[in-house]
């Protein structure tokens, strides 16, 4: 299909109510009517998910993940069915899809889903017939033919796929900031926008809190070329492009930017999990993972301290969302008393703040910096990971906010492009 057709994806917040939803359709009506072939993905309306999950656990303690799925992907359905009605009122044509029916085919892994394929043969079908398709976010049908969620913000998943899938020359994520900020603007609010921010640099920030972009949907535009626009969609500026770094460069080169440090993100979601006293043998570390891993926990940091003597124990730390605790302690009871680990601890009370930016790979004394400032805060750092364009610190959670801005200062990320700190920021759905 030809670059004349766009995505444009509506977050939670963009579709809250009934004029919301008016005004989507509007700026959804004059894409189609300056000339571009328009698919939309949409989100459950405000809180809607949240209320859901919350009827779910009025009724069980535990619900059936497939349940789960077949409950929460009704909140997509309802924003479509409604944004279609306000483009017909509109006097153009418009069809609602589940996510099944645009073809959005995923493993069997339920609440957490990963898009295997995309079969956008009827898309393309009422593309041709001059139609508003508008496709159900955050769902699909798995290869056992059940309904299947991706997860939280997975509705920028389906935005990213179906680009892929239809070739379209951007993917637009409509949200309710004007952009990717230096850091979030409730915690700074001197955070700047971003004019534009490398697929490698998106994917660190959104896996170490920004909330704006899922970091499943930074991923797959990355392995498929996707250009991603991230944008209000209360008003009509520009926001942020999340491009290939040689974009970026170029970008960078006319504006005379070049800058160490892209931005500070924060998580205050964050728990460690201590294994204490695992026995110092090979292929204990390696059953740990594995049970995790089929347990659907996320490990992100892991340190191990080495004994000392041979024969002696070793304790393992790692830190996973807090609302895998109990899935990993779940995971990890038999591991215990199988291999004779003393003990197992958990600290629900951890937080996360990184640094991200493609300048790191080239200057020294970055992390020494990054040390250094917080030692002067007096913030005491618990773990440390890096990549090439990433320091991550974890920290007490009660003091990530003092942590965000002291760095974010440090790095001289300070600047006049602002937004209100008393915005909402990122509504991740």
């Amino acid at each position: 299909m030809s670059s004349d057709t766009v995505v444009m994806k509506f977050g939670g917040t963009s579709v809250a109510d009934a004029e919301r939803i008016k005004n989507a359709a509007r700026r959804i009506v004059r894409k189609r009517e300056a000339g571009q072939r328009v698919v939309v993905v949409l989100s459950a309306r405000g809180k809607e998910t949240d209320r859901l999950i919350a009827d779910a656990f009025e009724i069980s303690d535990r619900p059936a993940p497939r349940e789960m799925d077949m409950l929460l992907s009704t909140g997509e359905r309802v924003s479509c069915a409604l944004a279609a009605m306000a483009i017909n009122d509109l006097g153009h044509q418009a069809i609602s899809l589940t996510g099944s029916q645009a073809g959005i085919v995923t493993d069997t892994s339920h609440t957490k889903a990963r898009i295997l394929d995309v079969r956008a043969d009827r898309i393309v079908e009422a593309l041709d017939q001059d139609r508003i398709v508008l496709v159900a976010g955050f769902q699909g049908v798995s290869t056992a033919k059940d309904v299947t969620t991706l997860g939280r913000g997975g509705s920028d998943t389906t935005a990213v796929a179906l680009a892929a899938a239809v070739g379209a020359d951007v993917c637009e994520i409509y949200t309710d900031v004007p952009g990717v900020f230096t850091s979030d603007p409730r915690i700074e609010p001197h955070a700047r926008k971003l004019d534009a921010v490398s697929f490698e640099e998106m994917l660190e920030m959104s896996a170490s809190g920004a909330g704006v972009l899922q970091l499943r949907s930074v991923e797959y535009a990355r392995n498929h070329g996707v250009r991603i626009h991230c944008r209000s969609s209360f008003d009509e500026g520009d926001g942020t492009w999340v491009v290939s770094e040689a974009e970026v460069q170029q970008h960078q080169e006319k504006s005379v930017e070049n800058p160490l440090i892209t931005a500070v993100t924060h998580s205050t979601v964050e728990a460690r999990v201590t294994l204490v006293g695992v026995p110092d043998h090979p292929g204990a570390a390696g059953r740990i993972a594995t049970a995790l891993a089929e347990a659907g926990v996320n490990v992100d940091m892991i340190i191990q301290n080495e004994p000392v003597e041979d024969g002696a124990r070793a304790d393992m730390s790692f830190t996973v969302p807090r609302d895998d605790v109990r899935s990993a302690e779940e995971a990890l009871a038999p591991l215990v008393a199988e291999l004779g680990i003393d003990g197992l601890r958990t600290d629900g009370e951890m937080g996360k703040v990184s640094i991200i930016g493609a300048g790191m790979k080239t200057h020294p004394g970055v992390a020494a910096k990054v040390f250094t400032v917080l030692g002067e805060q007096g913030i005491n750092i618990e773990m440390i990971a890096t990549s090439p364009i990433k320091i991550s610190c974890v920290v007490r959670g009660e003091r990530v906010p003092e942590a965000v801005r002291a760095l974010h200062s440090a790095f001289g990320l300070t600047g006049e492009d602002t937004i209100r700190p008393e915005q909402p920021f990122g509504e991740f759905r």
